[in-house]
């Protein structure tokens, strides 16, 4: 399941950029992509909830280390490409 939010999320990402390219409203899109990104965050938590409960701790100790990293940067870069034409906005504002 975090793989289809976090697919879901990487194309509202891009489609609140291209709307933003082509001067439409991007709103919608910028906040499916970051809500999007949280399902991906929340589902990723479930499984890992998932293997607690079954004690699989073979699947802990191989994927957790690693996925903590790739979540965490995963997550700032889709804050940051989300949150971009508000920034480039308010540069063009002032």
């Amino acid at each position: 399941m975090w793989l289809i939010f976090g697919l879901i999320a990487i194309v509202a990402t891009f489609l609140n950029l291209s709307m933003y390219n082509t001067g439409k409203d991007y709103k919608l899109a910028m906040a499916m992509g970051l809500s999007f990104t949280a399902f991906t965050l929340c589902a990723e938590y479930s499984l890992v909830s998932n293997w607690v409960k079954s004690e699989d701790w073979a699947a802990l100790l191989d994927v957790v280390p690693t996925m903590e990293k790739a979540l965490w940067f995963l997550t700032i870069v889709s804050i940051m490409l989300n949150i971009l034409p508000i920034l480039l906005e308010l540069k063009d504002k002032k």
